[in-house]
């Protein structure tokens, strides 16, 4: 009985063979085309495959809307009428509680506490307290999650931002768009997983450098590509005089050919690296023209993001590519505007500052939610520590400086699985600690890469003896963060 059955269960003729293999063919053939990276056979040092998430995620693509310089959570997000009543008097010695100072402050022999000069206003479902100074954020109140405390070890600019983009103080390490990109890989071939956008604002300005888009230990792939806004949006990207398109795809494949002997000979991964980057820049000639040309956007997304959309080197102008670059594939989007650091004249820069960013962020947001993208990008917004509740220096109610303060600050998220409409963590009645729910720099990065589908424990990479990953040997997802 037992031999009857194996034989009909072999009893396979050649049509049935070749329609059962055409469709598994035909399936491997479309898992290459959606998962390019699918049979590869790269793995992380975990042993987990790259280029594929490691379970369902929420979001596809970042766009990171970096306020670089540390914006004011006090006069922005975290609304504080206590400070405005005790205005003028010294900040009690048991909330500050021996917070180590900046240099610019250590000199102080009092804190005269300082309330906000500008008004709030609550909006949205969540009734989230918000500045005038954003009114067209204050818009979109029920699309964002404002994050009111978050906080870092740093205390000055340099080590600050290299933590919140790499996760480590020092340097050399890669940063979490170089991380996303090893992870996952780019869901576009002719476009970079990793572009980098920079903007300068009207305030008191900190300096960004590339370490802070540094792929460190990764190979050079997964480094961020800087666009200028200048008439080359990359540099040597376009062909020299002379040389046409043709020429260029002999010579690539010349020295590809002579980069291929050279990796045969030394097994050095920069060799392979400088091939992909090569063959990258080769794809890249035929869509960046196409994506930076900002003019033929239609005149209604151009009045939603506001007419600086089409002055090169705006923050407008950049929200607006940071859009298409996404839409287009682009894994990691880092927008950097500098001009946030208000130690003195807060009154008037600030305002300017917001002006900026304030209408374009919005627009960003809904841009995405018309077309259908916002529930799959995870769009952020904010600086790498808040600022002081005292003034520094001379005390005014009108006119007045905040220090950096890293025990609490405000950002907010948006799309991408975060929850909407929403207002997460407290700090006290003087806006200098934290009460509720602390989001330290580790547990945002290992929420950010919960919702791109990564478990931040198990992306790691061995450097120099020891495995690595973004959130070192910390972090924890922020369940309360997640839709």
């Amino acid at each position: 009985m037992e031999n009857e059955f194996l034989k009909n269960r072999l009893n396979v003729n050649r049509r049935h063979f070749l329609g059962k293999a055409a469709v598994g063919l035909g399936s491997l053939g479309l898992g290459s085309l959606l998962m390019p990276n699918l049979f590869k056979g790269e793995s992380s040092e975990a042993g987990l495959p790259l280029g594929l998430p490691h379970f369902a995620p929420k979001a596809k693509r970042v766009i990171y809307l970096f306020q670089n310089g540390a914006p004011s959570q006090l006069e922005s997000f975290d609304y504080k009428p206590m400070l405005n009543k005790l205005a003028g008097q010294d900040l009690p010695e048991s909330i500050r509680n021996g917070q180590r100072l900046t240099g610019m402050t250590a000199s102080q022999t009092n804190f005269p506490m300082v309330g906000s000069y500008f008004k709030f206003a609550q909006h949205g479902k969540s009734g989230a307290w918000i500045s005038e100074l954003f009114p067209n954020i204050a818009k979109i109140a029920d699309d964002i999650c404002i994050v009111k405390t978050m906080n870092t070890e740093a205390i000055n600019h340099d080590p600050a931002l290299t933590f919140l983009q790499t996760g480590a103080q020092v340097g050399n390490r890669p940063s979490m768009g170089a991380w996303l990109s090893y992870g996952l890989g780019s869901e576009n071939q002719n476009l970079p997983a990793f572009c980098v956008l920079l903007s300068r604002g009207r305030g008191n300005g900190q300096g960004v450098y590339s370490k802070l888009w540094t792929n460190g230990f990764l190979d050079s792939t997964h480094q961020g590509v800087v666009f200028s806004s200048g008439e080359d949006p990359i540099l040597y990207l376009n062909n020299p005089e002379g040389t046409d398109k043709t020429s260029r795809r002999r010579m690539l494949d010349k020295l590809a050919e002579l980069n291929h002997l050279g990796f045969e000979e030394n097994r050095d991964p920069e060799v392979e690296a400088k091939i992909k980057q090569y063959e990258m820049a080769y794809r890249m000639q035929t869509a960046v023209p196409e994506l930076t040309d900002l003019s033929k956007e239609p005149d209604h997304i151009i009045k939603m993001y506001g007419p600086d959309c089409l002055v090169p080197r705006t923050y407008a102008a950049n929200a607006l590519l940071a859009r298409k670059l996404s839409e287009s594939g682009v894994r990691f989007v880092q927008l950097y505007h500098q001009g946030w650091d208000q130690h003195g004249n807060l009154t008037g820069e600030m305002p300017l500052q917001a002006q900026d960013v304030d209408r374009a962020s919005a627009a960003l947001v809904t841009d995405l939610k018309q077309r259908g993208l916002l529930d799959e990008t995870l769009v952020i917004w904010g600086g790498e520590f808040g600022r002081t509740n005292y003034s520094q220096g001379k005390f005014g109610v009108d006119n007045y400086g905040r220090d950096h303060h890293p025990r609490a600050y405000s950002i907010w998220m948006a799309g991408g699985g975060i929850k909407g409409g929403t207002v997460y963590g407290e700090t006290d009645e003087l806006g200098y600690n934290i009460i509720k729910d602390p989001v330290h720099i580790h547990d945002f990065h290992a929420t950010v890469m919960h919702t791109m589908g990564l478990n931040h424990e198990q992306l790691n990479y061995k450097h120099l003896g020891r495995r690595y990953r973004l959130t070192d040997i910390a972090g924890k997802v922020i369940p309360g963060l997640l839709a």
